[in-house]
């Protein structure tokens, strides 16, 4: 793959500023940080989408993930009152480097970062829309 950041940085071909690094996932600070110590974890090969993960590189990338998130919360140099774990799958999503990858985003008291949608100011669901919503994708997963 040339045309991905992503794999040039693994490859060595462009800088990073690694933190973790493995045969399977590799892990760098944003240049674009949401807050400082922003991360992201990437698989060492290129896959687009998450969903196309294979799920050994997935449990490593979640694991190193929840490391990182630790290491950011109990570490002098950041100190993290919290962490987001972040996943923009497929464009519509948000996805701008489309190189699987996950946001680890330390959060801090004030840092102004917000996850929100417009859908949580509606009435919620009923619980029976929930539960036929639930049936239909249980039905569709288990195919």
């Amino acid at each position: 793959m040339t045309d991905c950041i992503f794999c040039d940085i693994v490859a060595g071909q462009s800088p990073a500023s690694f933190v973790h690094r493995d045969a399977i996932v590799s892990a760098f600070l944003d240049i674009r940080p949401v807050t400082p110590g922003h991360l992201l974890v990437i698989p060492n090969e290129h896959v687009v989408s998450i969903r196309d993960v294979p799920a050994t590189c997935a449990n490593q990338m979640f694991d190193v993930a929840r490391r990182l998130a630790q290491v950011l919360s109990e570490s002098s140099i950041v100190r993290a009152d919290g962490v987001n774990l972040f996943v923009a799958d497929g464009e519509a999503a948000g996805q701008d480097v489309f190189h699987a990858h996950i946001h680890v985003i330390p959060r801090f008291p004030g840092d102004q970062f917000v996850i929100g949608a417009g859908a949580w100011e509606h009435p919620a669901p009923t619980r029976e829309e929930l539960d036929d919503f639930a049936d239909g994708l249980r039905r569709q997963s288990s195919d």
